[in-house]
């Protein structure tokens, strides 16, 4: 199916160019999911947490404070777009990438804590959506990855302040009871810096086999493996 031609964006460079839909429809598309599931749905709790992010990153780019605002817009709708289209496999029956499995399969999972599905979302997006957003991106705007690394770290910087409140939000228990609580312990060992700076390796590692369509969807099939295995972990029952 479409939605899983995962590597697309390594093959017929020399087609036309289409212009990214806009902030507001991925905006859209993910209100409306979030009307349609119970607050308490796994996937909703992550769903919440992004639609902050993209809210953010869309009064931001209203506010002019990225440097090149079309390049931000762009690699913000790719990024979204991926989260979508496994949400769309899903829904139909599919199966979506391996990074997000864990998520779908466990999102009733009356163990497992509204932290845990938000952090487990979040893996699976930078661990294997960021790199190839990137790399679609690069496709549409007929650029490099290094032509986008103002705006991946504008874009990540917003994701860490976010995670931080989103941890203080969601953390169940009083403050001095945390350090002895297994969540603690558990999603303590994630951490969002080394999975955004893994992210950016990939994403140049994928540009330079773009040419290597087989190598780079092997490289592709281990980094979705991988972050569903972490995906996993972070989605253990803690009660």
């Amino acid at each position: 199916m479409a939605q899983f031609k995962q590597m697309e964006q390594f093959a017929d460079r020399a087609g036309p160019v289409a212009a990214p839909p806009g902030v507001t429809s991925v905006l859209g598309r993910m209100r409306d999911l979030q009307s349609s599931w119970p607050p308490v749905d796994g996937v909703a709790v992550f769903n919440r947490v992004y639609l902050t992010v993209t809210e953010s990153i869309d009064r931001q780019l209203a506010e002019g404070a990225f440097p090149d605002r079309p390049a931000a817009a762009a690699l913000d709708v790719k990024f979204a777009e991926r989260y979508l289209a496994a949400v769309d496999a899903a829904s139909a029956g599919h199966r979506p990438p391996d990074c997000w499995r864990p998520l779908f399969q466990y999102r009733h999972h009356p163990g497992v804590r509204p932290l845990q599905f938000a952090m487990a979302g979040i893996n699976a997006h930078i661990g294997h959506d960021l790199a190839l957003a990137v790399v679609d991106t690069c496709r549409t705007l007929r650029c490099a990855p290094p032509d986008l690394q103002e705006e991946f770290d504008q874009v990540g910087d917003l994701l860490a302040m976010l995670e931080e409140q989103i941890r203080e939000d969601l953390m169940p228990g009083p403050d001095l009871l945390e350090v002895a609580d297994p969540l603690t312990h558990l999603l303590g060992s994630w951490s969002l810096d080394r999975a955004r700076e893994a992210a950016w390796s990939a994403a140049r590692v994928l540009w330079r086999l773009r040419d290597l369509p087989v190598l780079a969807e092997e490289f592709r099939q281990r980094m979705d493996a991988g972050a569903g295995l972490v995906g996993r972990c972070l989605l253990t029952p803690c009660r």
